[in-house]
């Protein structure tokens, strides 16, 4: 029984060690690449990839700006008279007159009401006793004076008013993220970007990253919800057949390795930080990353590739990891400085002792088993 127990002992000396060396040469599970095997592939090693260690002028280079606004044509675009008649417009026409035995009114009244004259594609409506008048162009008062003075010809001193609701002539789609999608009427209430949001009822995603796009027949621009409501100026003069977008922005980051969760996430603002996206995650995970080791991969163009490595050699995009180590004394204002950008990885590695500790629990698994063994034996 002893020689067992020894034969044994020396079995789990050996099955641990096996297991050592074995654990060396493939590697247990793990969340992704170390920091070391990161650095092995850099272009320094024979690689493919630029590691950066982030400063603030690694930080500067890479920004990149991504502002939105619109064009000096919608910037500069007057105000529109939205009272002025156009094609397909629908005019109410009431006449009074003054005498019992009116040219238009019915017997026993005083009014004549000629509801939904469409102004036709030439721009003119036709009123009894007044002929075809040309009303596209016109306010409804100065229609109202030019029918006035045709009629006082036929009957003494009518008196007549002219209201107009807009056709398809003047009116404006408004789609995407609002609470009443739909095609509105422009009128002196709504002709302004805001002011027509809020027919549609408000924007209904969240504002931070929300997009406003206006076409305006083969141009279009477009604003940050955000820009829009802090500078007056953008909010621009509508006009027919504009259409107005509300979306999303559909950029978004993936975030990988040792944090507090693995996703892809959407921006919630117009230039997120390294900051904003580990706390977009609920930060790093404390039980197994390392702060020294926050990697951020994307594919550069030429230009900003040379800013940041200081070369004029790179005509084609590079492959960039740029490093933050959250251990250095500035490291959380650089973090906050550092620009993500669309379809970034930020990757969190995981801390050396990390592996160590999944090969120690594993051989120490192992020894357990090789005791329960001997266990066993020793009451056979």
């Amino acid at each position: 029984m002893t020689n067992l127990k020894s034969k044994i002992s020396r079995t789990r000396l050996a099955t641990a060690l096996s297991i050592l060396l074995a654990l060396g040469a493939c590697g247990l599970p793990r969340s992704g690449p170390t920091t070391s095997e990161i650095l092995a592939g850099s272009v320094e090693n024979g690689g493919q990839t630029n590691i950066v260690y982030v400063d603030d002028r690694v930080a500067r280079a890479a920004r990149v700006e991504t502002p939105l606004g619109f064009s000096r044509a919608f910037l500069n675009a007057g105000t529109l008279s939205v009272d002025r008649i156009r094609p397909g417009d629908l005019l109410t026409v009431t006449i009074w007159e003054n005498v019992e035995n009116g040219l238009l009114a019915a017997p026993g009244t005083s009014s004549t009401l000629l509801k939904d004259i469409q102004v036709d594609q030439l721009g003119n409506i036709f009123v009894p006793y007044a002929g075809v008048v040309r009303a596209s162009g016109r306010t409804p008062e100065e229609l109202r004076l030019d029918l006035t003075r045709l009629l006082e010809r036929q009957t003494p001193d009518p008196q007549i008013e002219v209201r107009r609701q807009a056709g398809e002539a003047a009116v404006v789609d408004v789609v995407g993220g609002v609470n009443k999608q739909g095609v509105y009427s422009l009128s002196a209430a709504n002709r302004r970007l805001t002011s027509m949001l809020a027919v549609a009822g408000g924007v209904a995603i969240d504002p931070a990253g929300t997009r406003i796009t206006v076409q305006r027949g083969n141009e279009s621009g477009s604003i940050w919800l955000q820009d829009l409501f802090a500078n007056p100026a953008n909010d621009i003069n509508l006009r027919a057949h504009d259409r107005i977008i509300v979306e999303k922005d559909q950029r978004y980051f993936t975030v990988l390795g040792a944090s507090s969760g693995q996703t892809r996430v959407d921006f919630l603002s117009k230039e997120p930080s390294v900051v904003d996206a580990l706390s977009a995650v609920k930060g790093l995970n404390g039980s197994v990353a390392d702060p020294r080791g926050i990697f951020v991969f994307r594919i550069e163009p030429a230009e900003i590739a040379n800013a940041v490595l200081q070369t004029t050699e790179f005509t084609t995009p590079q492959r960039m990891a740029y490093v933050i180590d959250l251990t250095k004394e500035e490291s959380i204002f650089t973090a906050q400085a550092f620009q993500i950008r669309d379809r970034d990885t930020v990757y969190v590695t995981e801390a050396p002792f990390v592996s160590w500790s999944r090969v120690l629990n594993t051989v120490a698994g192992t020894v357990n088993t090789l005791d329960s063994i001997a266990t066993i034996a020793g009451k056979l």
